[in-house]
């Protein structure tokens, strides 16, 4: 019987069609095993990197390994951080899974292997075949570029390219599993299946999950901040009742908005149009009022719809910014600057319903850092989540996902959610090893978690925590929690800056500075070192003076003192949740 001929084309899409090839090519490689024919993968290795910040492509790569093992190979999953640059060329079969983070950044998990790999003397990698998987996200410039940078580097080393890279956009899950269901086949050589599952890749997903959120309920929406700051900071206590999911202190919680009514039938204005036409989504009609509200991305323009609207308008600072490639004057061109802005400040480009919505990027969940423990709070999430709402351009400016919360919500709305676990950032096994937390503003989130967790755990641990904001007296968040914890004794040191309440302002890294014989005194004692918050200044200026913490007090040189720091990174003692 032969079946690897078998028609698998409509009515399954591309990423089914992938699926079943490789599910059809394994049964005949099985039944040609069962007549006899001998293997060769039982000792076939296939080591699966992964670099990920969130968790997404941890998640793929597993995946992959529980398909390789039904082709009979033998996967080998790992942080791009347990491995070093030179072991790279021991191994003949290679699979990357890489997210990019920031502005076309490496993961944080991946970025010392990155950096072993660019440095002179890097071996060979002749004997290496692989393939890439990019995870990305196409609102940003950089697309994939973590994936590409790798896929480009291992060719530049001598590697085998076995099978293209994909790219994949934050719908990833299809074209993902496309590539492993087509590269796993080419890696077993068309030799035995252990055990064909189509379901192996599912690593076990809750019946909750991204592409089918839990329809929770709001139970608590609170103000943190005093009604007079120049900041609106709110805590919420979602319920996931009846849900069966659970979580751990360092996991985010995704949230499922809609978009703001106001700003869908400003949309509709602008347009010319009545909000009743007929668009297509998905290939189904929806009408355009419906569409803009739950389907698309309204707020931020895409990228498409930037370059379709200056060719329709004939913007010459924008068309020049385009043409020219700049993409900082562009970038700060568009700061502030919503779709609707642009609409309104080019009224000759005049755009269809379908023109408009076939420009827009789908809606997108918004992860947050939980604020609770789930071993304290087993059915609820708790989030602390600052509303974004800014005046410009004549308008006045909301946050989609934070003031959906903040105004939208009610308490019979279902707010869609899903977790996104974060197996890095964890509060420490041990309970007796001291554990720092730097996070300012929202960044206390984790934190507030992790210190539920330590008070649940009654762990003798010491734990130290920087926070600060603007003012004391208004963007003191969760004061009486954290007296209260000192009090208590679980929180053992809490080092505050509010930077606006002297005249030279104060930020946590400047305090960290300044109690830097006990900071590293924490981290000799085998401390974890914790970080969240803003990616682009506060974790920056907070990493630095880690490195200068580490350099003064240990007496290092420079060098000394970043080997110091990647080995924190290494032994996954100094872990970032930013954004």
């Amino acid at each position: 019987m032969k079946i690897s001929n078998l028609p698998i084309d409509a009515p399954y899409n591309e990423g089914q069609r992938a699926w079943l090839n490789g599910f059809f090519s394994g049964m005949q490689a099985h039944m040609s095993q069962s007549a006899g024919a001998s293997s060769s993968t039982d000792s076939r290795v296939v080591t699966i990197l992964y670099g990920s910040q969130t968790g997404s492509a941890e998640s793929v790569a597993i995946d992959a390994g529980a398909i390789a093992k039904t082709y009979g190979l033998t996967p080998s999953v790992k942080s791009m951080d347990e491995v070093d640059a030179s072991a790279l060329a021991g191994f003949e079969y290679l699979l990357i899974v890489t997210s990019t983070y920031g502005e076309g950044e490496m993961p944080d998990n991946a970025q010392m292997l990155w950096d072993g790999v660019e440095a002179e003397g890097m071996p060979s990698l002749a004997s290496v075949k692989y393939s890439v998987l990019a995870l990305g996200d196409t609102s940003y410039d950089l697309f994939c570029q973590a994936g590409i940078d790798w896929d480009n580097k291992l060719a530049e080393l001598g590697a085998t390219r076995l099978y293209d890279r994909v790219n994949c956009d934050v719908d990833y899950e299809e074209p993902a599993q496309a590539w492993i269901s087509s590269v796993i086949p080419l890696i077993a050589g068309g030799s035995g299946v252990s055990n064909v599952d189509a379901n192996a890749g599912a690593s076990n997903k809750p019946e909750y999950h991204r592409k089918n959120p839990f329809p929770a309920k709001l139970l608590v929406n609170r103000l943190l901040t005093d009604a007079s700051s120049s900041k609106e900071t709110r805590h919420y206590e979602i319920s996931i009742a009846g849900s069966g999911l659970s979580y751990e202190a360092g996991d985010a919680l995704c949230v499922v908005p809609t978009n703001c009514p106001d700003l869908v039938a400003d949309l509709i204005k602008a347009l010319n149009c009545s909000g009743h036409e007929e668009v297509t989504v998905n290939g189904e009609l929806v009408l355009l009022a419906d569409a803009l509200q739950n389907q698309f991305e309204i707020k931020t323009p895409s990228k498409e719809f930037i370059e379709e609207l200056a060719t329709r308008s004939g913007n010459q600072e924008l068309n020049g910014f385009i043409a020219g490639g700049d993409k900082e004057k562009l970038s700060d061109y568009l700061w502030g600057r919503d779709t609707l802005d642009l609409l309104l400040q080019n009224p000759t480009a005049e755009f269809t319903s379908a023109e408009f919505v076939n420009l827009l990027k789908p809606l997108q969940h918004r992860a947050y850092s939980i604020s609770s423990s789930g071993k304290q709070h087993p059915e609820t999430v708790h989030l602390t989540v600052a509303s974004v709402r800014y005046d410009g351009f004549g308008r006045n400016h909301k946050g989609v996902c934070s003031t959906f919360l903040a105004d939208l919500v009610e308490a019979e709305t279902p707010v869609k959610t899903f977790f996104t676990p974060n197996k890095v950032f964890r509060v420490p096994e041990d309970n007796s090893l001291p554990m720092i937390m730097v996070g300012p503003g929202t960044g206390i989130a984790p934190f507030r978690a992790f210190l539920q967790d330590r008070d649940f755990r009654k762990a003798t641990g010491k734990n130290w925590l920087f926070f600060g904001d603007r003012n004391a007296a208004t963007d003191y968040i969760y004061r009486n929690e954290l007296e209260a914890y000192q009090a208590s004794g679980l929180l053992s040191r809490l080092d505050l800056a509010f930077s606006r309440d002297q005249e030279a302002k104060i930020y946590v890294q400047d305090r960290m500075i300044e109690q830097g014989a006990e900071l590293f005194q924490w981290l000799e004692q085998g401390g974890y070192f914790f970080v969240c918050g803003d990616a682009y200044r506060m974790a920056k200026d907070v990493d630095q003076a880690l490195h200068t913490v580490i350099a003064q007090q240990g007496h290092l040189s420079g060098q000394q003192a970043i080997d110091y720091v990647n080995q924190l990174k290494k032994d996954k003692r100094y872990v970032r949740d930013v954004y």
